[in-house]
């Protein structure tokens, strides 16, 4: 849009942009070709364009700097941000547990969902860029990290696999000024505590600016299960075991992010931005069996060991030509490893052994041309380019015999190519009306060998895109934002391969397995779903810096892909074998309606509260509602969507101490989604306090206690098959302590 180049001519800075919500529920809206894109300032969310020889722009930083809420409601395209205060609140040691308390975001393990939806439906950005393979968020320290951007929707410059929406990570910009920032932790989950710290280093020379972080952290947990399983049994007559787990899982890990500017002249700026992750982990799990009747297959004691590492390094250079005509130009590297060795006990003797390595290797070029069309008008248009290789090997064995002799050990490699053109043009029409359209063809391809089935894959995606803002003030008060997207999700390549998975459970091939442990193939005819989106917001920002957001989305989506089980004859067994495939279902449409409100609460509540109360309150409220077309209902919703998801939380400030205290409440109520025409499954209600206590010791010195999960609640699931066979798992939660101290030298 063309603000971005007229940044540079005015002397408010602001980089970034963000902005979620939407409202006015009941919209139906059938197929439609028309997307829209989200606006996230070219190169990532860094420093924004200026127009060359601007001699304003040296005095941007005698501004006051912008909150949260003023990036937020002067973006162009619908966005919410969360800076340094909300990354700093709890003071957590990874940033997955600052996702699980933003609005309308859940994790599933340690994947963020977004809307309901599963993780592959949310596009995971690091700088504007995807992040690549080997990436994990509960292995960044959030000391790392400048701000974080959430999105509900594709944008013409990223890409598209947007369905539900995008969470982009903008790691920590280089200094203006000298900077030294000490961080140091203990935690406690079980049997003892764990440390981690930080150490952020930030220097700035005639040109040139550096930061580089670095941390250490570690972890330490335990899962508790209790498992009854109805089911037919080794001899595949009815059975019924109890079955109680534990599992500890430890290890340790570095975060390395080291961040260079270099102002070659007034016009033209070279960036280089890289990080590493490196660590190990392990897993060690025992069971106590209970059989009740029959011959139960029930899970065996296992360890389970690893490390991974994952590096990226990019560069990014920028010319501004003329006052008018802009160009960037990005490439990157990257690339990751893991391994694991496995083995499984049962009754004192060695059962499974599974020994696997993986790597990657990737190289990614993108660039963009944006020209002012007018004061008011720009057009950009660009390119994203990229090549990744993938080698990986995998053995596994029973008592030293091949598990499928076709598959264990044989090396496999895969390829995957991606090219996209885009275009967009952002028009401020007047001081309340602003439009962006976008257009973007996307093409990923997929090729292998090393496997008895070579996979071979391509798909290609044209997605538009159209987002409009109205202002009912020009200050940007109170306004409305409206969507209109295509987006899609692509298969993984794990769902495309046809190498076969043998259920834990029924391992012995030459035997039935049951439809409750089905052995696992992929599909490599597999489409994208393609999804067809409305969005619409009304956002109200307060005059003391609250914020009341009210709207509703719609996704229709195409060629949904789901798991299906059936009873096959397969290569590896000799006899019929339930097996789980892939494959493109139905269509499917899901709805929803978000609530979000933040602000001090003599502002939100001015007739119960002081306006100088130092008590800052947020919520939201999210309604779902899904249909899978293929299902019989009431219950044939999309896997994992809750019906509604609520979330509280509060920070107060002491009068008497410089003690700020705070929590937040997460909660989901239990649901049955009903997952194919033979099984459905039922989850119970899950909820989530943190609490935390913050004392600003002195102007450099600070400490935090927090407290994840207090007072956790059991959660369970009850898969249930047509026939009445049935998995019931009840797992127990822990709290996690984490006691910090964060020193500026």
């Amino acid at each position: 849009m063309a603000s971005f180049f007229r940044r540079g001519l005015i002397v408010t800075h602001f980089s970034g942009a963000l902005v979620h919500a939407w409202a006015l529920a009941g919209f139906s809206i059938s197929s439609c070709g028309l997307v829209l894109a989200q606006d996230i300032p070219l190169g990532g969310g860094d420093s924004p364009a200026r127009a060359p020889g601007s001699k304003l722009e040296r005095v941007e930083i005698l501004g006051k700097q912008s909150s949260d809420n003023d990036l937020r409601r002067r973006a162009q395209i619908a966005k919410q941000v969360y800076g340094r205060e909300e990354l700093d609140k709890y003071g957590d040691n990874n940033v997955a547990d600052v996702l699980k308390r933003l609005p309308g975001v859940s994790m599933q393990g340690n994947a963020p969902r977004m809307r309901g939806l599963g993780s592959g439906y949310t596009l995971i950005l690091i700088n504007g860029d995807p992040a690549p393979a080997g990436f994990a968020l509960d292995q960044l320290d959030p000391a790392q990290v400048e701000r974080i951007e959430v999105t509900k929707g594709p944008t013409a410059n990223q890409s598209a696999q947007a369905v539900a929406g995008a969470i982009n990570i903008i790691l920590k910009d280089a200094p203006k000024v000298s900077q030294r920032d000490l961080r140091l932790s203990m935690g406690y989950n079980v049997d003892r505590p764990t440390l981690s710290g930080s150490f952020t280093l930030g220097e700035k020379w005639s040109g040139f600016s550096l930061s580089l972080p670095v941390s250490r952290f570690e972890w330490r947990g335990r899962n508790d299960s209790t498992v009854l399983r109805d089911a037919p049994g080794l001899d595949a007559m009815p059975s019924l075991a109890k079955q109680q787990g534990e599992t500890l899982f430890f290890g340790h890990g570095i975060n390395i992010g080291p961040r260079l500017n270099w102002k070659l002249s007034d016009d033209e700026s070279l960036t280089w931005q890289s990080f590493l992750q490196k660590g190990n982990w392990n897993n060690h799990s025992t069971y106590a069996n209970q059989v009740l009747s029959g011959t139960p297959a029930m899970e065996d004691d296992g360890n389970l060991q690893g490390r991974w590492q994952s590096t990226r390094s990019n560069l990014q250079w920028i010319n501004h030509f003329s006052a008018a005509e802009r160009i960037e130009l990005k490439a990157g590297l990257s690339s990751s490893f893991g391994n694991f060795d496995g083995q499984t006990v049962r009754q004192a003797q060695p059962q499974r052994r599974t020994v696997a390595d993986n790597a990657d290797l990737s190289l990614t070029q993108s660039g963009n041309y944006s020209r002012l069309i007018n004061e008011a008008h720009s057009l950009t248009a660009g390119w994203d380019l990229e090549w990744r290789q993938r080698d990986e090997r995998r053995e596994i064995s029973e008592k030293g015999v091949p598990l499928v002799a076709e598959f264990e050990g044989q090396p496999f490699a895969a390829r995957v190519e991606r090219r996209a053109l885009f275009i967009q043009d952002e028009w401020e029409i007047n001081k309340q009306w602003s439009s962006y359209l976008g257009l973007r063809s996307e093409q990923i391809a997929t090729r292998s060998e090393g496997l008895a089935s070579p996979l071979s894959n391509t798909s290609t995606v044209l997605t538009p895109m159209l987002h409009v803002n109205y202002k009912f003030d020009p200050a940007g008060r109170d306004m409305v934002r409206a969507s209109l997207t295509r987006s899609y999700k692509a298969p993984d390549l794990s769902n495309l391969l046809a190498r076969p998975a043998i259920s834990s459970l029924f391992s012995d091939t030459s035997k039935a397995n049951t439809e409750l442990s089905p052995d696992r193939v992929g599909n490599p005819a597999l489409l994208p779903e393609l999804a067809t989106g409305f969005d619409i917001a009304l956002e109200n920002y307060l005059p003391a810096g609250g914020l009341i957001s009210v709207g509703v989305f719609y996704r229709q989506v195409n060629d949904l892909i789901r798991t299906v089980t059936g009873l096959q004859s397969v290569s590896w067994s000799g006899v019929p074998r339930w097996v789980a495939t892939p494959v493109n279902f139905s269509r499917a449409m899901t709805r929803g309606l978000e609530l979000e409100v933040k602000g001090r609460a003599g502002e939100l509540f001015p007739s119960l509260a002081d306006a100088k109360l130092p008590l800052n309150l947020r919520g939201s409220l999210n309604i779902y509602q899904s249909s899978v077309e293929a299902l019989p209902g009431p219950n044939n919703r999309l896997d994992g969507q809750q019906p509604w998801s609520g979330n509280l939380g509060f920070d107060y400030r002491l009068a008497s101490a410089p003690v700020t205290l705070g929590g937040s409440l997460a909660f989901t109520p239990g649901y049955t989604t009903q997952q194919s025409a033979s099984q459905s499954l039922d989850q119970s209600r899950s909820r989530s306090i943190d609490v935390f206590a913050q004392w600003v010791i002195s102007r450099t010195v600070s400490a935090r206690f927090s407290a994840n999960n207090w007072f956790p609640l059991d959660t369970e699931s009850l898969t249930l098959s047509a026939d009445g066979y049935a998995t019931n798992t009840l797992r127990s939660g822990r709290t996690a302590f984490n006691f910090g101290v964060e020193i500026k030298l």
